[in-house]
């Protein structure tokens, strides 16, 4: 059984795109992944390129999307990514809300913690949905 699962943050250019690619990575074949925004930025940060590419990991080929552009898809989970008020909610059998920083300021080493945190959480996520 394929997995369908959401990320989501306010930009749709850092986090979501993070976990999306994690999602991707460590599911393999068993996961279809996306990501969208609330108020989509319209770009992927240059930063999110540079340090998941450093795990081999090739997000230039991602586009920012809009939580419209997720109409009509069931998702197994929806996992939104410290955006509050700005997330509405999207049905799933799973829900939940990680509360990370967004990485957009932080400094290298900061970015690399939130882009490490992520791909645990992603493990743990895909381990519990089985």
């Amino acid at each position: 059984m394929i997995r369908k699962l959401l990320f989501v943050c306010v930009e749709n250019s850092n986090r979501s795109q993070m976990a999306e690619a994690f999602a991707r990575h460590h599911g393999g074949t068993a996961v279809e992944a996306f990501s969208a925004g609330s108020k989509p930025s319209g770009n992927i940060n240059q930063k999110a390129i540079r340090f998941m590419g450093e795990l081999g990991i090739d997000l230039a080929g991602h586009r920012s999307k809009s939580l419209s552009d997720m109409d009509g898809i069931d998702f197994d989970a929806v996992v939104t990514m410290g955006c509050g008020d700005s997330c509405p909610w999207l049905p799933a059998r799973l829900r939940e809300d990680w509360a990370l920083a967004d990485p957009r300021d932080l400094d290298d080493d900061s970015y690399r913690s939130v882009r490490d945190d992520i791909s645990r959480r992603i493990v743990d996520l895909l381990q519990r949905l089985g």
